[in-house]
C-alpha cells in the first residue's frame, strides 16, 4: 500500500478581475510521508495556502491528482470526500471558531462527527490545549481571544482530531519564542505518532527547528527542493 500523501503534476487556475488566466500551481508534484514533517516554504502569493487547500481536498485541482494512502481522493465525490476529511486536521492562518462558545468547547464540537466517544471529548480537547500552552484558556469565550492565542487554539483543535493528515498554513506566524517551540513540538509529535504533517511557513525559527524531514520551495506556482 502506498502510504502518505501524494500529489502528481498539480495545477491549480482562476481568473483574474478582468478575466485574464492565471495559473496559481503548475505541475506541482509532492510526496510526504507518514512519521515526517514537511515544510513548503516561498514568497507571500507563491500558491501556499491553495497547496494545503487541494491537499486537504476541500478546493478539486484544475489539473493533476492527490491521493491519500493511495486512494485518489481528489476525484471522489463529496460523500467519499466527506469521510476521508475527517482523517484531516486542518490549521489555518485565521482559524474560525463559534465566538459564543469557549475555547474547550469549540474543540469539543469538532470532535462529534468523529465518532469519538462522549466521555473522552473533554480529555482530548484539555490534552491539546495543553500541548501548545493555552490550557488556561480552555473556558475563555473564542471572541475573546487574541489573534496569537487563535493560532494556538486552532492548532490544539486540529491535533485534538488525532488526524492522519496534519496540514499547518503559518502555524507559528504570530508566536513569541516559547509558544513557536510548542508548536514545532505539537507538529513532530503528531509525525512522531504516524501522522503525515505538511506545513507552510516563511518563519525562519521553524526551519532551524530540525522538525523537518523535507524542505521545499514554492515560488512563481512551481515546486523545487530547497538548496
Amino acid at each position: 500500500m502506498n502510504e502518505g500523501l501524494v500529489c502528481c503534476h498539480l495545477t491549480a487556475a482562476s481568473r483574474e478581475a478582468d478575466g485574464t488566466p492565471r495559473r496559481i500551481l503548475d505541475d506541482v508534484s509532492l510526496a510526504a510521508r507518514p512519521g515526517e514533517v514537511v515544510l513548503i516554504t516561498g514568497p507571500t502569493g507563491a500558491g501556499k495556502t491553495t497547496l494545503l487547500t487541494l491537499l486537504a481536498g476541500l478546493q478539486r485541482p484544475s489539473a493533476g491528482e492527490v491521493d491519500a494512502d493511495g486512494q485518489p481522493v481528489s476525484r471522489w465525490v463529496t460523500s467519499h470526500l466527506d469521510r476521508w476529511r475527517r482523517q484531516v486536521g486542518i490549521v489555518f492562518q485565521e482559524p474560525q471558531f463559534f465566538d459564543d462558545l469557549s475555547v474547550l468547547e469549540n474543540l469539543m464540537l469538532a470532535l462529534v462527527p468523529l465518532g469519538v466517544p462522549r466521555d473522552r471529548w473533554r480529555s482530548r480537547a484539555e490534552a491539546a490545549l495543553e500541548a501548545v500552552g493555552v490550557g488556561q484558556l480552555a473556558h475563555r469565550p473564542a471572541w475573546q481571544l487574541s489573534s496569537g492565542e487563535a493560532q494556538r487554539v486552532g492548532m490544539a483543535r486540529a491535533l485534538s482530531r488525532r488526524p492522519r493528515f496534519l496540514l499547518a498554513d503559518e502555524p507559528t506566524a504570530h508566536q513569541d519564542d516559547v509558544a513557536m517551540t510548542l508548536i514545532a513540538a505539537a507538529l513532530a509529535g503528531a509525525a512522531a505518532d504516524g501522522a503525515v504533517v505538511v506545513v507552510t511557513t516563511h518563519d525562519p525559527r521553524l526551519r532551524q527547528s530540525g522538525i523537518a524531514a523535507a524542505h521545499w520551495v514554492l515560488e512563481g506556482g512551481r515546486l523545487r527542493p530547497a538548496p
